[in-house]
């Protein structure tokens, strides 16, 4: 049950998506996150070029270190205690066809926009959370996870079951709650901006 309240009538999983902090550091069946990332396949995406791609750990893998330390310090910090880590890139080119050269992807961070929600809501689905993170250390993920210059690191995102709040710093312990949202009025306007 939600304590979020929305002011026009939506399915449930929408208000029952939040981004906590303290996860529990629990493990994680692989085919769990391999269904969150299948609902990320299935977003929508330009021309259905689905310019995006993952790179992933769970908790107690060897690449699950490599992956924390690619996250800035104050991710790092909480985020360590996740049962996943999913680093989301998107390809800024769009490969060129009959002789014709690559040309650039105008839509490809848009369409990551897409798949990362197409996964938070999949694993709150499936009863786990998501924080999404773009503090990330962008300069050396390319070269760490042997990524192609061409895909651009958009986020990281931290999936997990839900911890205690008092194991976070006393500063985020008060955040630890699903955030509202600005009222639909502020953001919609009927045929002009307003």
């Amino acid at each position: 049950m939600s304590v979020r309240t929305p002011d026009h009538p939506v399915t449930d999983l929408f208000v029952e998506r939040w981004s906590p902090r303290a996860f529990d550091g629990s493990s994680m069946p692989e085919q769990d996150l391999k269904t969150i990332l299948e609902a990320a396949r299935w977003a929508p995406s330009a021309f259905n070029i689905q310019p995006w791609r993952f790179v992933y750990a769970l908790r107690g893998e060897n690449a699950w270190q490599p992956l924390v330390e690619l996250l800035n310090p104050f991710n790092r910090d909480w985020a360590q205690h996740a049962s996943a880590l999913v680093f989301l890139f998107t390809d800024q080119e769009v490969d060129g066809k009959d002789g014709r050269p690559n040309r650039a992807n105008g839509a490809h961070s848009f369409d990551a926009g897409s798949a990362w929600a197409h996964a938070a809501l999949q694993a709150t689905a499936l009863g786990y959370h998501t924080h999404g993170m773009a503090g990330i250390l962008k300069d050396e993920i390319h070269e760490k996870l042997g990524v192609p210059e061409r895909f651009k690191p958009e986020i990281a995102f931290a999936v997990g079951r839900r911890g205690d709040a008092n194991q976070l710093p006393e500063s985020l312990q008060s955040r630890e709650a699903p955030s509202g949202r600005k009222p639909l009025t502020e953001i919609a306007f009927p045929g002009r901006w307003t």
